[in-house]
């Protein structure tokens, strides 16, 4: 909750920016060939002062959050932002500009200022900047595939939605409950010199919550939080569909659609079960762990060590650097991981945090493989870094978090592929003498090159001679990067995959944060460290 209070306080407003589009403007309600007009004006203007290349995204995100407490709406918020963003080349450097006054002549004057601007970083420059090749794709758009638009869900029916999530976990026993619903929608429209005119409609909803119980004699309590996934769906993701569920023994699960009531029911009774659970001895277990905690690990063992700006120390100051340095790419045989571990960076996989058409430097995008049968093939990486890698174009991963912020790397889907032969979690199990089963995701540590960590999780099961025998509790797994994917010894079916996420992966400075999702199947993992996190009192 505390991350996403942070993660609320990036996300510009339209009560911050001053200034605001007058309602009459004809592009505020979606109309493509005005917004074409504005990007004409913004991309002649940039031209007749010297820039080689030019592009502009016109955007308009739309944020919505619904928090409640027991009985009690604690808040509703909207957020509204809107504006034009001029990033050009000239002289062989970078410029960018902003601005949210959208009459012609201030979208002029804010494509002089951006020329202005690159010709003056050009001068620091050693050498320009190289721009990989992109075709035009003339006038698209692309949509997220929604079912129900949740900005046109009343906020009553919302309310209720969480009130009732709320009453179910406080009738199973919970002392305390907090519940949230957040909505995003990008309105972007980007056009370029390359001969782009893309206009996209983005959404994404997060459904989330915590349960709290206390013992009265000790005082000390014990948390549960929601089991759902951040998606790029439609308000439909809240409605659940029985499909959707695995049924495990120890939880529910879900897909494409989330039950918030089944899980503030079945989190209740866990969350009792966690104050009377055993402590776990500290020492070596196989780990069998769900998508619903290996998304986190994925995210920060895998998705940042293989950001491109990190390794080559752009992100050195703020972030850190990478463990997976260009030498170890260029070897051709760089072991990150067992055979087992296949990992696919994915902008196009539907439902997903990161899914889009295009990223925005105009690019289409795709997938492609960072780890192959456990061996480092490729990076993620954007338009002006594909020559560093020999490649002739851009993936697709160049994302900015709102008009008034310049686009750069960011991360996109990164996925562990399923296994290949057909395997449940429970055959997994079975198979396991001393392990435990970890579900949810919790606290996390990882130092700044991507490589040693410890990562905590929501439920923990001890499992022995392949049989779970009860739970455990105060469980953190400890590992460096290379020999816990290498520890990887199976993995799962796609019967079983499953994503995860974040709306607040933070980057870059001035900070930017972007929403990804991480898939997997459940995975194996032999001879892991655990600690024992009770604190002593």
């Amino acid at each position: 909750m505390a991350g996403m209070g942070l993660g609320s306080l990036m996300i510009p407003g339209r009560a911050l920016l001053g200034n605001p589009l007058p309602l009459d403007a004809p592009w505020y309600y979606g109309d493509p060939a005005a917004k074409k007009l504005l990007a004409d004006v913004a991309l002649n203007a940039a031209r007749s002062k010297g820039a080689t290349y030019t592009d502009v995204r016109i955007g308009r995100y739309l944020n919505q959050f619904v928090v409640t407490r027991e009985k009690n709406v604690e808040n509703v918020v909207n957020t509204e932002s809107y504006g034009i963003g001029i990033r050009v080349l000239a002289n062989g450097g970078w410029g960018f500009a902003a601005t949210d006054r959208m009459d012609k002549d201030s979208i002029a004057k804010t494509a002089e200022l951006a020329v202005a601007i690159a010709k003056e970083n050009s001068r620091l420059l050693s050498e320009p900047v190289q721009l990989a090749p992109q075709k035009g794709y003339g006038e698209v758009s692309w949509k997220t595939p929604i079912k129900k638009n949740a900005f046109e869900v009343p906020i009553k029916e919302k309310v209720d939605l969480l009130l009732s999530v709320n009453d179910a976990a406080m009738q199973g026993g919970a002392n305390y409950m907090n519940s949230i619903l957040f909505f995003v929608n990008e309105q972007k429209y980007f056009a370029s010199t390359d001969g782009s005119y893309i206009d996209q409609d983005i959404h994404r909803i997060w459904p989330t919550f915590t349960i709290t119980k206390i013992d009265e004699k000790s005082g000390k309590f014990e948390t549960r939080n929601a089991l759902s996934a951040p998606v790029g769906r439609g308000y439909e993701y809240v409605i659940p569909q029985a499909a959707d569920k695995i049924k495990l023994p120890q939880a529910t699960l879900y897909r494409d659609s989330y039950d918030m009531m089944e899980d503030a029911r079945e989190g209740a009774k866990q969350v009792a079960e966690k104050m009377n659970a055993r402590s776990v001895e500290p020492g070596k277990y196989d780990l069998v762990i769900d998508p619903t905690n290996l998304f986190l690990t994925i995210h920060e063992s895998v998705g940042h060590p293989s950001e491109l700006d990190r390794v080559l120390g752009y992100e050195a100051n703020f972030a850190g650097t990478s463990f997976l340095t260009l030498d170890k790419w260029k070897s051709g045989n760089f072991n990150f991981g067992s055979k087992n571990v296949n990992i696919k960076a994915d902008k196009t996989e539907v439902g997903t945090l990161g899914a889009v058409g295009y990223d925005d430097e105009g690019v289409q995008t795709k997938q492609w493989d960072i780890i192959k049968n456990g061996i480092l093939v490729n990076y993620q990486v954007i338009r002006d870094q594909a020559h560093i890698l020999g490649l002739k174009e851009s993936q697709g991963c160049c994302y900015a978090d709102n008009w008034s912020s310049v686009q750069f790397q960011r991360m996109p889907n990164v996925s562990l592929q399923p296994g290949a032969a057909k395997m449940s979690p429970q055959d997994i199990i079975k198979n396991v003498k001393k392990g435990i089963y970890i579900i949810g995701e919790s606290s996390y540590s990882i130092d700044q090159q991507r490589y040693n960590f410890q990562f905590s999780g929501q439920l923990f099961y001890e499992i022995k001679d392949g049989k779970i025998v009860g739970m455990l509790k105060d469980v953190a797994y400890q590992a460096n990067t290379q020999e816990f994917w290498n520890a990887c010894s199976a993995v799962a079916d796609k019967s079983d995959y499953r994503t995860g996420g974040s709306f607040f992966d933070g980057k870059g400075q001035p900070g930017q944060i972007s929403a990804v999702s991480h898939g997997a199947s459940t995975a194996r993992f032999d001879g892991i460290n655990v600690i024992n996190t009770a604190r002593k009192i």
